[in-house]
């Protein structure tokens, strides 16, 4: 439960006007979605592409909300119930105003986490980390943008200790907007690389917005960064004259691992000397586990304690899980896609290889929001397929024929088969895949892949 907030408080903070109600009501809780309301509630009623929230006011009044924030006036809502009606210019807006405000009310310390790729496994895995020693919390999901963010730092309650945030950010300028909302005590950049060029067009210009995180954060606050990525500390030390500890693996980092070893569904690294065994696959997620320590050991963390709770690490869902259907492996990492991390998860799958037993099978769905690119990056995508030793490839989407020549530019002799669509590829797996394959699926999340994660699963193939 959050800290109580009078409406009339509320009103004065998003800049609204109280049109129905005395602004006495208190709040305990945020919503955005109608069925999730509980009794104390504000409901933000959010215009979405498929929905209003205008259309749903009554309803969240009707079970229990304290107070609805509206673009407009609606009639014919139930006055009767007490609670505080606010008009505001944009409930999104509104909503990002009052989480900058409650923010400044937190006692929490807050840590924000942005980057290319790692940003998901990066938080949970922290979160898994420091809830074994505090009070520690996240968002539920993704809840990386204009939205996401706000609502979780609103879900904050008054005796937590650590917040943990993650920043996304497709279009210049919504990091420094998310970042002066939430006022980090320190901030995380995991990897710079070429995602969202659609909105971004150069790689410059992603490098200019995920180091922009430090205009919120702190001036006593700390950076810790991906220092293996020179371009990214030049940056950083232009934009940020504060503290800053890099990991990676050059020799100049403050926080170093080195001998990475992978091996399937399991993978280590030594740090300070120790060994720290992963549970997770691909070298990715020993970066992750390396950035994630960058922080731990700055809160005093022994890395005895540290390494015993990595060893507990759970997959998160859909990036480079494991799943298993008899003798065939699945890799589940559809949740989403950019150059660098189908990069990683195809040199992950070569490590599940055993005595030259099953295929190396890759779904590869489209990667969107790279704009001009796409074609050139796609192409590259089946270079790298190729030199990876893909053995059958099936391409899924508009960019399926780019990603197929470029695999077969590189050997003639794989097999590749291109679909236009997701539902095409789900009605002939079962033409494709055998019994002992080991197959990488990953796309971006607007594909779809996890159908044909679930066909696989059912054993339809």
């Amino acid at each position: 439960m959050m800290i109580p907030i009078v409406v009339e408080k509320i009103a004065e903070v998003i800049n609204g006007r109280i049109f129905i109600g005395d602004g006495a009501s208190s709040v305990t809780g945020v919503s955005i979605d109608s069925r999730t309301i509980r009794e104390g509630d504000i409901f933000f009623a959010i215009r979405g592409g498929n929905f209003d929230g205008h259309d749903y006011a009554r309803t969240a009044i009707e079970k229990g909300a304290s107070c609805v924030v509206l673009e407009h006036e609606i009639e014919d809502l139930p006055s009767e119930s007490g609670a505080g009606m606010i008009l505001a210019g944009n409930t999104i807006d509104a909503l990002g105003k009052l989480a900058g405000w409650y923010r400044q009310q937190l006692s929490a310390k807050v840590i924000a986490i942005t980057g290319s790729a790692g940003k998901t496994t990066t938080r949970q895995m922290l979160y898994q980390v420091l809830s074994e020693f505090c009070r520690c919390r996240q968002a539920p999901k993704s809840f990386n943008n204009n939205i996401g963010v706000p609502l979780t730092i609103l879900s904050a309650e008054p005796d937590d200790e650590m917040l943990l945030l993650e920043l996304g950010s497709n279009r210049p300028g919504e990091i420094a907007e998310l970042t002066d909302m939430s006022k980090p005590d320190a901030a995380v950049i995991t990897f710079v690389g070429p995602a969202h060029l659609e909105g971004f067009r150069t790689l410059e210009n992603v490098l200019n917005e995920k180091v922009s995180i430090v205009k919120g954060l702190k001036q006593d606050g700390t950076l810790y960064m991906n220092g293996d990525q020179s371009e990214l500390a030049v940056k950083a030390k232009a934009m940020f004259d504060g503290r800053i500890i890099t990991f990676g693996t050059n020799q100049s980092c403050d926080v170093i691992g080195t001998d990475f070893q992978l091996d399937g569904n399991n993978s280590s690294l030594v740090v300070e000397g120790q060994r720290i065994d992963v549970p997770l696959a691909g070298k990715a997620n020993l970066m992750n586990v390396l950035t994630v320590w960058s922080v731990c050991k700055d809160l005093k963390v022994s890395l005895s304690d540290y390494i015993d709770v990595i060893g507990r690490l759970k997959p998160v869902s859909m990036r480079l899980e494991v799943l298993h259907v008899g003798l065939l492996t699945i890799l589940n990492d559809c949740y989403n896609a950019n150059p660098a991390s189908m990069a990683n998860a195809l040199e992950c799958l070569k490590t599940f290889r055993r005595d030259k037993k099953g295929r190396l099978v890759f779904i590869a769905g489209t990667m969107k929001e790279l704009g001009s690119q796409s074609a050139v990056l796609h192409t590259e995508l089946g270079h790298k397929a190729a030199k990876e030793g893909i053995e059958l490839l099936l391409c899924v989407g508009p960019f399926a024929e780019n990603t197929a020549a470029g695999a077969l530019q590189h050997c003639e002799t794989m097999q590749v088969q291109t679909f236009e669509n997701t539902e095409l590829l789900c009605n002939n797996l079962h033409k494709s895949i055998q019994p002992d394959d080991i197959v990488l699926v990953k796309g971006s999340r607007a594909v779809g892949l996890e159908k044909a994660v679930e066909v696989i699963l059912k054993c339809k193939v």
